[in-house]
């Protein structure tokens, strides 16, 4: 089994249905400057540079001042590095729960038994404790993360060539030293390369210099095909969350914070649990905002009255939608009416 959180099919279920109005646009039609204003680059990192770097260069290139990326690649580590721009960058944190690949080659410090190194791997499946190795971005503590699959390919003598999907946040240069450990002699990451970020992979990213490329022949022709094809809506990276799509009516006051209630709900995906981080949006695929749910899938389908979903981080500007709520009902929501 090769799959990442990502990977999950979910059915979709109508609680409701209402016209689609000509408010808001579908994400592939935006205008130029706000479609790259939330849009996502699917980036192949090349060795050298850190990621930092990277996303200063994406920035220069567009002339834009805000972009993020997913998970820190090491300067000598290449591979999938998927970049929120603008105002996308609200939703980096949604590619965590999304899961990671990686392809690498550990290098052990003596040779052994090649059945014995692919059933000391196969141990490492599952939950397993880590802590972060000294030169590392976060606080040095024992944590829990997933190891959904690794899968040796090739055993050359102290090489051994693995594909390894995981929880975002695990250290793969810290895996391998583990591994090392319980087969005795030890071992450390020879080289490694990113190949999936949840929906986004290596197959399918683009370069810096495609990314230049098109940028460039856009200010030369006007001509955007080629940025649109770099660039991605941002809402490409959403997709592996649960999604919850909602009546127009209830969209702007969403936008300005508050929570979405069961009955502005029209649609939504299966086997979401309460507390599960979820995508609410519009008919036309625009995303509002980041919530937790409140009810399961069944609860969201069948309340009458209730609190479905609670805001995390808005997404959608205000007023991109028209105002559905009364007056009161905006003061009951502690939302400050001056401010719409």
């Amino acid at each position: 089994m090769t799959e990442l959180p990502s990977d999950k099919k979910r059915e979709i279920f109508i609680r409701a249905e209402e016209p689609i109005s000509e408010y808001g646009c579908e994400p592939q039609m935006r205008p130029l400057a706000v479609y790259i204003d939330n849009g996502v680059l699917n980036l192949n990192k090349p060795a050298g540079p850190t990621s930092h770097e990277i996303v200063a260069w994406v920035k220069r290139i567009l002339d834009i001042r805000r972009a993020g990326h997913s998970g820190t690649l090491d300067p000598h580590v290449t591979g999938d590095l998927p970049i929120m721009l603008g105002n996308a960058t609200k939703a980096v944190s949604a590619l965590l729960k999304a899961g990671k690949e990686y392809v690498c080659v550990m290098k052990l410090h003596a040779s052994n038994n090649p059945l014995k190194i692919e059933k000391i791997c196969n141990m490492f499946v599952g939950p397993i404790y880590q802590r972060p190795p000294l030169v590392s971005a976060v606080k040095r503590q024992t944590r829990i993360r997933n190891i959904y699959y690794l899968d040796v390919h090739e055993i050359d003598d102290r090489n051994v060539l693995f594909t390894v999907g995981c929880e975002a946040g695990t250290y793969i240069r810290k895996l391998c030293h583990d591994i090392g450990e319980v087969l005795g002699p030890g071992a450390h990451m020879q080289e490694l390369r990113r190949t999936r970020t949840g929906p986004f992979t290596v197959d399918n990213s683009f370069t810096l210099q495609d990314l230049k490329d098109a940028w460039v022949g856009y200010e030369e022709t006007g001509d955007e095909s080629r940025i649109r094809t770099v660039i991605h809506p941002m809402e490409s990276a959403l997709v592996h969350l649960p999604h919850v799509i909602i009546r127009e009516s209830a969209v702007d006051a969403l936008c300005h914070g508050a929570s979405l209630a069961a009955v502005g709900i029209l649609k939504v995906e299966s086997e979401i649990e309460p507390e599960d981080l979820v995508a609410v949006m519009t008919q036309k695929g625009e995303a509002v905002m980041l919530g937790i749910a409140a009810m399961t899938t069944i609860d969201m389908l069948n309340a009458k009255t209730g609190i479905a979903v609670t805001s995390k981080r808005v997404i959608m500007a205000p007023n991109t939608y028209p105002k559905g709520w009364t007056t009161k009902e905006y003061k009951e929501a502690g939302i400050n009416i001056e401010n719409i």
